[in-house]
């Protein structure tokens, strides 16, 4: 491991806005804090919003800096990257903003039903290999996995360069009903991009001067609980 990357776990350790739960507080049980984020860590009720993958952080922390009564937490399992957003929310002295390292697989174990508001879902994997579909963050799965904690009017975002996760996506929500409240193939050349959707990570500033169209989805899983994958998808034209 290099140094920076050792300085970064060691100064992680210091963050009173980073959580990093052992494995064994979390493999088939409930973490401390499930139920009880407004209460011990943002110490107040306002409505808790996930970043899923959050990378370095910058929508995490970007959405706080608009959004000062509203709780935004950042979650991904590279500690070395997350670094960076909790030094700069620490630094900005942001209340609203926290970070919490773990896998996705494991998020179950953090929130208790209708304990989050919204979900925003920026520049996954698009996971394109075919034993890989199960694996992408808006698999039926996962969409399961949310809806055991996202309030029935809660919506989830997804943000991607990558046309064929949008239009994936969009099948998963027609199979199961989904409300699709917003579907752009390209928020920038369309004019879509307000000051939210303008937010720019690292990846999306390289993808838009490689000339992607970035793609932009809001849906709402309402008061479904079980998910099934479609029929047809565009993974049928994958080699």
């Amino acid at each position: 491991m290099g140094k920076d990357k050792t300085k970064r776990f060691q100064e992680n350790l210091t963050f009173r806005n980073m959580v990093q739960p052992q494995f064994e507080e979390i493999f088939h049980k409930d973490h401390a804090l499930k139920g009880h984020w407004h209460r011990d860590f943002f110490g107040n009720d306002h409505p808790i919003v996930l970043e899923l993958g959050c990378g370095r952080g910058e929508y995490t922390v970007a959405l706080g800096e608009k959004y000062p009564d509203r709780n935004f937490l950042g979650i991904d399992i590279k500690g070395a990257r997350m670094w960076r957003g909790a030094k700069t929310a620490m630094e900005a002295a942001m209340p609203n903003v926290g970070f919490l390292r773990t896998r996705i697989e494991f998020i179950d174990s953090f929130f208790a039903p209708g304990e989050v508001s919204e979900i925003w879902i920026t520049f996954p994997d698009p996971q394109l290999k075919k034993n890989r579909v199960k694996k992408r963050l808006t698999a039926p799965l996962f969409l399961a996995s949310y809806a055991k904690f996202l309030a029935p009017e809660g919506v989830i975002h997804l943000k991607t360069d990558s046309r064929h996760l949008h239009d994936y996506t969009l099948a998963v929500a027609a199979a199961n009903g989904l409300v699709v409240e917003e579907a752009n193939p390209d928020i920038y050349g369309s004019g879509r991009a307000d000051d939210i959707l303008s937010i720019k990570t690292t990846y999306e500033t390289r993808f838009l001067q490689e000339g992607l169209p970035i793609t932009y989805l809001r849906i709402r899983l309402g008061e479904r609980k079980v998910f099934t994958a479609p029929l047809f998808t565009p993974d049928e034209m994958l080699i």
